[in-house]
């Protein structure tokens, strides 16, 4: 059986729907979030668990024969910046000492892109040295942490830890009104029947559909090898706000969308994630680009409250 804490998540429910896909027996923690999903029900085991509870994490091990864990409960940070890498991380240590007591073989961990954050060269790829630089955000240092702390932590136990450095994703779960990505936003304001704000045309960057992200975790965690600790998890190419727009046409008739000419701030690239890595230990390749993503989630909005 495969534990995911946060299962209940956007990123989490896909990733536990691509490992029920695979044949896998689930079990997802939920914290606040309690509703499950259309796609998940009478598939997963859900258990209420406050990740921060180190006793009760414990004794999920007592009721459940948990084989690999991955490791996706998350929360948003307040004002106050210690209290919320206090919580994470004491989530994350919780995850660990579960990993190690049970003895499980995968140990598989949301990171970030973040993490090559001032690196110039793209896409990014995994043999890239981590540069130190100021982040723009608490999720993304707490992420950047997360990675020498798992690997340190799972060191010579037998657990193989699978860092994921996991882009930029959306889709089925996501929150539309998301202060962290665009596209879900103006996705909504469309559907709404308002003209949302306009966006530069050739801006854009790393873009990964949810069930996509959920299938390459899926892959990484019930691989019979793996040959690396750290992956990349996104779609390995660059979409703009241009493909955005003009598929949102084709799907939403009659939908007048403005783009400002150009890029906000003038020629360059965005970054955007390799998957090579990905791709060769798991043949993981996506199934949805940019216009079969837009024709899914509209669907699903016009079906879902989320």
């Amino acid at each position: 059986m495969i534990l995911v804490t946060g299962g209940l998540g956007m990123i989490g429910a896909h990733t536990a729907r691509a490992l029920t896909d695979l044949g896998q027996e689930v079990v997802v923690t939920a914290h606040r979030r309690t509703g499950v999903p259309s796609f998940l029900a009478g598939r997963v085991t859900v258990e209420p668990l406050d990740v921060t509870d180190r006793d009760a994490f414990l004794k999920l091990g007592e009721r459940y024969e948990i084989n690999d864990i991955v490791h996706l409960a998350g929360s948003i940070p307040g004002d106050d910046p210690v209290a919320y890498f206090r919580t994470d991380t004491t989530g994350l240590l919780n995850a660990l000492d579960a990993a190690r007591a049970w003895g499980v073989r995968r140990f598989a961990v949301a990171a970030s892109l973040g993490a090559y954050l001032g690196r110039p060269e793209i896409p990014w790829h995994e043999d890239l040295a981590l540069p130190t630089a100021e982040l723009p955000h608490l999720i993304i240092a707490f992420k950047k942490a997360v990675e020498p702390l798992t690997t340190h932590s799972l060191r010579d136990t037998g657990v193989q830890p699978v860092v994921l450095r996991i882009g930029t994703i959306w889709g089925p779960l996501v929150d539309p009104e998301s202060p962290f990505f665009h596209i879900p936003s103006y996705v909504s304001a469309a559907l709404r029947g308002e003209e949302p704000p306009p966006l530069h045309a050739d801006d854009g960057g790393d873009r990964c559909y949810a069930p996509d992200a959920g299938r390459a975790i899926a892959l990484l965690v019930t691989a019979e090898t793996l040959r690396h600790h750290t992956y990349n998890v996104s779609s390995g190419v660059p979409a703009t706000n241009r493909q955005f727009a003009e598929a949102l046409r084709r799907h939403t008739p009659g939908l007048r969308l403005d783009l400002l000419p150009g890029r906000e701030h003038g020629p360059g690239e965005d970054p955007y994630l390799d998957i090579t890595r990905l791709t060769e230990d798991t043949g993981f390749t996506p199934a949805f680009d940019v216009d079969a993503a837009v024709a899914d989630y509209v669907a699903w909005r016009r079906a879902q409250p989320r």
